[in-house]
C-alpha cells in the first residue's frame, strides 16, 4: 500500500490531460450551428402554365420553353418541371420539339436536364416524313443548340428505324449521332409521281 500514491499519479494526470483536451476542443470548436433552413431545398416559388421565348440576335424567337406546372428552388436557383415542351426553330430548317414527363432546368437556363418518356420530333418537309427519337432521358442546352444522351435511343422516320446506345444531336447542322450498338432498317420511300 505504500505505492499506491505512486500507482495513482499517473491515471490522475492522464485524466486531467483528457479533460483539458475536451475544453480545448469546446473552446476553440465554437458552437455547433443552428439549423436555419438555407440549406435546405425547399421552393421558393411555384408557377403554373409557363411560358419561356429566347430570341436570337435578329429577334426571331430561338426556342420556346412550355409547362403546365414550374417551382423554383432557390438553394441552388434551379427549377423543376412537369412535362415540359422545348421547341426549338431555326429559319432554314424544321422545327425541333423535345418534350418528357419531368425536368429540371439549371439556373440560368443554359442546361436542361429532362426525364421519364423522353422523345424529340424534327417536323416533317416536303421530302422527308417526321423524325422521332425516344429515350429515357436527354440533357440539352439549347442556347448551344446542342442535346446528349448515353441511354438507349429509338429513332423512327417513316417505315424506317434505327437504334443504338447514347447520341449527340446538334441542332444547328440538323445532325444526329449515335454512339454505339447501333442497328436499324432503311426503307426507301416511295418516289411520288
Amino acid at each position: 500500500m505504500k505505492n499506491l500514491p505512486s500507482q495513482l499519479f499517473p491515471i490522475i494526470l492522464l485524466a486531467l490531460l483528457a479533460g483539458l483536451t475536451f475544453w480545448l476542443q469546446k473552446t476553440v470548436g465554437g458552437e455547433d450551428p443552428k439549423p436555419d433552413g438555407k440549406l435546405r431545398h425547399d421552393p421558393d416559388a411555384i408557377a403554373e402554365n409557363v411560358v419561356v421565348r429566347r430570341f436570337d440576335e435578329t429577334g426571331n424567337v430561338k426556342f420556346r420553353l412550355i409547362a403546365p406546372h414550374l417551382v423554383h428552388f432557390p438553394d441552388d436557383d434551379s427549377s423543376e418541371l412537369k412535362s415540359p415542351t422545348l421547341i426549338s426553330y431555326r429559319p432554314d430548317a424544321p422545327s425541333v420539339t423535345i418534350s418528357a414527363d419531368n425536368a429540371r432546368a439549371s439556373s440560368k437556363g443554359d442546361t436542361i436536364y429532362l426525364w421519364d418518356n423522353v422523345s424529340i420530333v424534327r417536323a416533317a418537309t416536303p421530302d422527308r416524313p417526321e423524325m422521332v427519337a425516344r429515350m429515357p432521358d436527354l440533357t440539352t442546352q439549347p442556347d448551344a443548340g446542342f442535346a446528349f444522351t448515353n441511354s438507349p435511343v429509338e429513332i423512327t422516320q417513316g417505315q424506317s428505324w434505327i437504334k443504338g446506345v447514347g447520341a449527340h444531336l446538334d441542332n444547328n447542322t440538323s445532325i444526329l449521332v449515335l454512339q454505339s450498338q447501333v442497328t436499324g432498317l432503311y426503307i426507301r420511300p416511295k418516289a411520288t409521281p
